[in-house]
């Protein structure tokens, strides 16, 4: 016998009748069977069954029905209910037409489809056994997925446990690479170049651009790469307001603790062209202590002091960063930005102190604590110094200010080495 496949009309039991299908009842539809795996030569080889549900009472199950073809070597069922069902059913209407060559008058009779497939008793064991496990919360609802979920649930499903199995082989391949890159160099080494490759990226982040083997001090960060020609030129009316300050505007500068800009005002040169780049610097460095005080910027910042908009522009480009606040689009002074504000800071006033800046009274305006200054001030190359005199006279141990100088070559400082604490008994 060959593997039944293709279509066959059927009746069912031999008490049925079919009559027009005008009077013809639900539960009396032909059958139109389809077999799954092959084609059917003699409809004589297998013995048909139909089943239908006891339960007449329940909507949802009175119209369940169960086909079952039987032959000496295998069995066929299908059903018009569960996942194996054929959908078409619920959504068109079938007939059959049986020609009567007596009266040579066709009755035409309603017909339900059904796909036969073969009947393995082992599978069934099978899928008894892993019913019968103890599954997680998440596997059964994947499970109900699979039977009932919408074909988007599905598709989601389906994508999930393919980055499921993505994830591990990527899991897996990332562990026999490290494992491998550890044996090669060892842990000690790995370490030291780890920490050497993150202290580098962590520094190029907010330093500006430092050339440690110039052979003067004003080489090492270049004028032009804090402050360029275009941004010095666009500063011609911020440096004029701040050399036309009053009194009062004085005044409020040193509520508003702004002492490293009242320094620099107290100590103009008495040349023109000295002067005029003395009160740009400090326009632009009043800017900058400005941006490091704020968490997020809007757009007038830096109007009042005279800044362009070009200007304005490009310090929101090089120490902001964009974030979406409240629906719209601001600009943000983050940590590493504050950091990269105070580079800048301390390398324009290295050319506007010749090469020692007061850390102090920086840290203070920046409203940061003393030992993050120093920090950043240690990443640049710059050597720390607390003088107890200047200018031959004695400092008070409230003036006690620590300094930051730039001596060649750069001093590199060795990583502080976390201490281990005991506790006391």
């Amino acid at each position: 016998m060959r593997a039944p496949s293709g279509v066959l009309t059927t009746t069912m039991a031999a008490d049925c009748t079919f009559v027009c299908c005008e009077e013809e009842r639900d539960t009396d539809k032909a059958a139109i069977v389809q077999f799954s795996n092959g084609n059917l030569n003699n409809a004589q080889q297998l013995d048909f069954s139909f089943y239908k549900n006891t339960d007449e009472d329940n909507p949802r199950k009175k119209f369940r029905r169960m086909l079952v073809a039987e032959s000496d070597r295998l069995s066929y069922v299908g059903n018009n209910f569960g996942t194996g069902s054929l959908k078409c059913n619920n959504l068109c209407k079938y007939y059959v037409g049986v020609l009567n060559k007596d009266t040579m008058e066709m009755e035409m009779h309603s017909a339900q489809l059904f796909r036969l497939q073969p009947f393995i008793p082992a599978e069934t064991q099978t899928t008894e056994q892993v019913d019968n496990t103890d599954l997680t919360y998440t596997e059964k609802l994947d499970s109900l997925v699979e039977a009932f979920g919408t074909t988007k649930q599905k598709r989601a499903l389906k994508s999930r446990r393919l980055n499921m199995v993505g994830a591990h082989s990527l899991t897996q391949v990332v562990e026999q690479a490290a494992n491998s890159i550890i044996e090669q160099k060892g842990f000690a080494g790995l370490s030291d170049e780890l920490y050497a490759a993150s202290t580098q990226v962590d520094v190029a982040l907010y330093i500006p651009p430092c050339n440690p083997d110039a052979g003067r001090p004003e080489d090492v960060y270049l004028f032009d790469d804090i402050l360029s020609p275009s941004d010095y030129r666009e500063l011609a009316e911020a440096g004029s307001r701040m050399g036309s300050l009053s009194a009062e505007d004085i005044q409020t500068l040193k509520d508003d603790k702004y002492w490293t800009i009242i320094q620099h005002l107290e100590s103009l040169p008495s040349g023109s062209a000295a002067r005029e780049k003395m009160l740009r610097c400090s326009a632009y460095l009043f800017l900058l202590l400005l941006l490091s005080r704020e968490k997020r910027v809007n757009g007038k910042f830096g109007q009042k002091e005279g800044c362009t908009f070009n200007l304005r522009r490009k310090i929101f480009k090089a120490f902001t960063a964009e974030a979406f606040y409240h629906g719209c689009l601001s600009n943000i002074v983050s940590t590493s930005m504050r950091a990269k504000l105070a580079a800048h800071c301390l390398a324009l006033q290295l050319h506007m102190c010749h090469m020692t800046v007061n850390l102090t009274l920086l840290h203070r305006d920046m409203f940061a604590k003393e030992m993050w200054m120093m920090e950043v001030a240690k990443s640049m190359g710059l050597t720390l110094i607390k003088p107890t005199r200047v200018n031959g006279k004695a400092l008070n141990p409230a003036d006690n200010h620590t300094f930051a100088t730039l001596v060649l070559p750069l001093v590199k400082y060795k990583p502080k080495l976390e201490k281990s604490f005991k506790k006391r008994s």
